[in-house]
């Protein structure tokens, strides 16, 4: 186990507010990750990817680094831009 992921635990064990927000918390953000890790990959900048989704670099930045409320349809105009398919699992 990770030194990261024994603070993680001991501190949700801890900390009660923490451990309830953690994981929703931890969901929006590797949300942020993974369509920043896919607009690298596909050698677009958060310029261009603006550009095609017709709004602003700003608007681009925030749907990556704080991904909380994004729209399902948003999802999908983004990754159509990066030339993928959106794929919602639940399990």
């Amino acid at each position: 186990m990770s030194d990261v992921r024994k603070y993680i635990n001991a501190r949700k064990t801890r900390d009660p507010k923490f451990a309830e927000n953690f994981d929703i918390g931890y969901a929006d953000f590797k949300i942020g990750v993974l369509l920043k890790q896919a607009r690298e990959s596909a050698g677009l900048t958060q310029e261009e990817v603006a550009i095609k989704l017709n709004t602003q670099k700003s608007a681009i930045s925030r749907i990556e680094n704080h991904a909380e409320d994004i729209r399902l349809s948003t999802l999908e105009k983004f990754a159509k831009v990066l030339g993928k398919q959106l794929r919602v699992q639940v399990t």
